[in-house]
């Protein structure tokens, strides 16, 4: 067996082959016969697991936020996957060619169908992402086909650098170089979508057709806000076969019902622990829990377009702000360790990553310096009102919501707290929309392990995540000079020098890179969290029933 990766300079092969998944962290052991801790395996079982109900339909383009993403990455397959280890590995694709940062060659493999019995093609590709990229649709993920030759922001236009060779070959041709290219092709937003899809997107949205190691089971199978069931697809060939019967997907309105479901063994595998049993659950659990790093950023967001955070009246509030947090001791009391002080904007687990980007220093609990610089923007505008950080109650965030808050108050002398929405959905529907009035959660799981991935969705200027209209041109231009690079060691320059230009402006604050906290009942084994914190559900086993 052999582990396939991608080279970021030169030529790029991806071999068809089977893959050995080598598990971050594992826990229950494997009996030798290849049963399961609590009995023999039942290849028909269905897992249970925790998620929130999607933002938007199921479709792969407009689904850029964890609920959403969890159900398509089981139901959909990518040219690429990613293992437990971040490394890529083909899917769809039989090999994809590197000719250089500008200019890709993709092989599918044959025979390959949808679960409509549809043949998956270059063409189902080439629609896709057509379809994604259009202004008019207003898709969430369009950004993510901005280097691809033909991209607009100004009108509908086509992707004229995808260009279809046969049924099974397709070149791809960049405007600028993106040395990372093959890497972000395992995110969903590069899924492929069968023919029916563009009969009505918005009804394929409410019961996907996907080419996954799942399926969605059946035309009630997604009960909003309640729980969505998948099924395993035996079409499926890639190297995610499921060693399960199916995954049901249980949208639990706090975190605190999903962990008393997995004690009394009522769900299999939670990706999140509640704060107030973050102290204890390695104790209740024992080997069943999970505590390791992942590729997860966490901040809170100041938009641009708020009163007194534009200009440098903002960045001297922003400066204020951060400096009056103190990191170290909320990752310690509220978190309990499972949380690191951020360093800078990306994840101690991705290649490149530092904690000594110069000007960093504004991420230090200094509540002296902070009084004097919320002084120099009040001399500039005085300030007024409450500061608020809107935030998900359905997500385990009062705590430390509440936490910074009051830190923001003592250490300035103002007015501070948080502002809960009862669902993601409804938080996210206001950021969205530009209605939101106050500081907002904010946070990041990367779409593929990459520097470049924490940074230009989320700040660029107009990229899709970025939710603050932060805009830079000192930033986008160092952003561009490093991906286009395929020289690793400058890249990693440019990004680092384009994080000088984030710890001037602070568009996010930096809180903590997240471990993910997690774990599984006494009915599964094989249980595997992945480098970006889900877990690898279609290796889980489960005892007959």
């Amino acid at each position: 067996m052999k582990r396939n990766k991608i080279a970021l300079a030169g030529t790029a092969l991806f071999a068809i082959g089977a893959l050995a998944l080598a598990g971050c962290a594992s826990g229950g052991g494997n009996d030798s016969d290849g049963g399961s801790a609590a009995g023999e395996a039942n290849p028909d079982a269905i897992i249970t697991t925790n998620g929130s109900e999607p933002e938007n339909p199921l479709i792969p383009t407009n689904t850029n936020e964890v609920g959403g993403g969890k159900i398509l990455d089981e139901i959909f397959a990518g040219l690429i996957y990613y293992d437990a280890d971040g490394e890529p590995v083909n899917d769809v694709a039989e090999e994809i060619t590197t000719e250089d940062p500008q200019h890709l060659t993709v092989k599918i493999k044959e025979g390959l169908t949808f679960t409509d019995g549809e043949e998956v093609t270059a063409d189902n590709f080439i629609k896709a992402w057509n379809e994604g990229a259009k202004l008019s649709n207003g898709h969430l993920s369009s950004y993510f086909f901005e280097d691809i030759e033909g991209f607009s922001y100004d009108e509908d236009s086509e992707l004229t650098g995808l260009e279809q060779v046969d049924d099974y070959t397709f070149t791809i041709a960049l405007n600028k170089p993106a040395s990372d290219f093959a890497l972000r092709l395992g995110y969903s937003a590069f899924y492929p979508l069968p023919d029916v899809a563009f009969e009505d997107m918005d009804a394929f949205g409410q019961n996907p057709i996907g080419n996954g190691p799942y399926k969605i089971d059946g035309d009630d199978a997604w009960q909003h806000d309640v729980q969505i069931d998948l099924v395993r697809n035996d079409d499926y060939e890639g190297g995610r076969k499921a060693a399960n019967g199916g995954l049901t997907i249980k949208f639990y309105a706090t975190q605190e019902a999903a962990y008393a479901d997995l004690l009394s063994n009522e769900v299999d595998v939670i990706d999140a622990i509640p704060t107030n049993s973050l102290a204890v659950f390695t104790d209740e659990l024992g080997d069943r829990a999970v505590n390791q790093p992942s590729a997860v950023f966490q901040s809170f967001t100041i938009g641009q377009f708020l009163p007194h955070f534009s200009g440098e009246e903002g960045k001297l509030r922003r400066q204020a702000l951060s400096m009056a947090i103190n990191r170290e001791e909320i990752t310690e009391t509220i978190f309990s360790g499972s949380r690191t002080p951020a360093a800078d904007f990306t994840s101690p687990v991705i290649a490149g990553w530092s904690d000594s980007v110069p000007g960093s220093e504004v991420l230090d609990f200094n509540p002296e310096k902070a009084k004097e610089l919320w002084a120099e923007a009040d001399a500039i505008s005085p300030w007024e009102g409450d500061f608020k950080i809107a935030y998900n109650a359905d997500g385990g965030h009062d705590a430390w919501v509440d936490a910074v808050s009051n830190q923001i108050k003592n250490n300035l002398g103002i007015s501070a707290s948080g502002d809960p929405y009862p669902t993601f959905q409804d938080l996210r529907t206001k950021i969205n929309d530009r209605t939101i009035t106050t500081a907002a959660r904010s946070g990041w799981q990367a779409d593929y392990p990459g520097l470049y991935n924490f940074l230009g969705p989320l700040y660029a200027t107009g990229a899709g995540s970025n939710d603050g209209d932060y805009s830079n041109p000192a930033f986008d231009e160092l952003i561009s000079a490093g991906i286009s690079n395929p020289d690793s060691d400058a890249q990693i320059e440019d990004f680092t020098k384009a994080q000088e230009v984030l710890f001037q402006d602070l568009p996010a604050i930096p809180l903590w890179y997240s471990n993910v906290t997690g774990g599984f009942s006494e009915n599964v084994d094989n249980v595997t969290f992945g480098w970006n914190s889900v877990p690898l559900y279609y290796e889980i086993t489960k005892a007959g029933e």
